[in-house]
């Protein structure tokens, strides 16, 4: 197979850098989700294919990657991946002021900003801030969960709040609480990694481990909601596509005043009885179009992992279908 030159240009060698990644990382990542072979010469770009649309695409997506290196935006691999993907269906300008225009979510704890990686996680952040419940549906990996506890540290250092509480359903995948040690928050803290995950960026893990001591921030089952009404708090239920019509009744009635609720689920990993409904499924039809209420539905175009779980997700809904 010819190799063909890539019409692209880089001002200096810091963008041709940047642009390939370390150890041309963001090459592999374009390599498997184009499947081809791409080869630097020089300061050109070349590909192991005679293919015109393969080209044109490749040659998109690394205009924009210069664009946005040229623009001083720091760019990973997952930035590759998405900007890749959006090429597909969305013009480069609007992709450009995606990333020109970011909207900063919070700081770590040494005071890194951490923005909103999608469009979708763009949408999201803005549906939160107009509304007092919000839900979230959408695959793994795209920030349903992340995004909103980041926010709601936001909102508590800024004194907007003063608690955040983040509970799920106690039904897991594959394994059976009952068998495990413990009371049954013990047992289900394991399940909420995630959510510790993201504190410990925001906030560090003494901070963190001193907010939970002091009940500022709740982690909790959601059977430890029932009989309260949650003010000036931010609410975040995690794996909600796993609670009954019941649960989900009884968590919403808990909304209080000065605070916000934000709900987010996989409607495909409902594990559930057969014979259950999912509540998340059930609140999302009948409170559609209700003002103060959103839903945002994030698509496998945001998740933003390892190029190879995106084609995972593709083989096993080719599958289904």
């Amino acid at each position: 197979m010819k190799l063909t030159k890539l019409d692209v240009e880089f001002k200096n060698i810091h963008t041709f850098s940047e642009v390939i990644g370390i150890n041309d990382r963001h090459l592999d990542v374009l390599n498997q989700l184009f499947d081809t072979k791409i080869y630097t010469k020089g300061d050109s770009i070349h590909i192991e294919s005679d293919d015109k649309e393969t080209k044109a695409k490749l040659e998109n997506v690394f205009g924009i990657l210069i664009r946005l290196v040229d623009s001083s935006i720091q760019i990973s691999e997952r930035d590759v991946i998405y900007v890749a993907k959006l090429g597909e269906t969305m013009d480069k300008e609007s992709i450009i002021d995606h990333y020109i225009n970011r909207i900063e979510i919070t700081k770590t704890v040494t005071g890194k900003p951490i923005y909103a990686k999608t469009i979708n996680q763009k949408r999201y952040l803005e549906a939160i801030e107009k509304n007092a419940l919000t839900f979230a549906t959408g695959p793994a990996g795209t920030g349903k969960t992340y995004v909103a506890v980041l926010h709601a540290v936001k909102l508590l250092k800024s004194g907007h709040i003063r608690k955040i509480i983040l509970t799920r359903p106690a039904v897991e995948a594959g394994e059976s609480l009952g068998f495990l040690p413990g009371d049954l928050k013990e047992k289900i803290d394991p399940y909420l990694r995630p959510l510790y995950d993201a504190l410990y960026e925001a906030l560090g893990r003494k901070q963190t481990d001193d907010l939970i001591d002091k009940n500022i921030i709740e982690i909790a089952p959601l059977a430890y909601m029932r009989g309260r009404t949650l003010e000036n708090a931010y609410v975040v239920l995690d794996e909600a596509q796993n609670t009954t019509k019941g649960q989900m009744k009884l968590f919403l009635t808990r909304l209080g005043f000065d605070s916000k609720m934000v709900i987010t689920g996989d409607l495909t990993q409902v594990d559930l009885p057969t014979n259950a409904a999912s509540g998340m499924v059930h609140a999302t039809k009948i409170l559609a179009g209700v003002p103060g209420i959103k839903t945002i539905e994030f698509e496998r175009v945001d998740v933003i992992r390892h190029p190879l779980i995106q084609k995972v997700l593709e083989r096993y809904e080719d599958e289904h279908n």
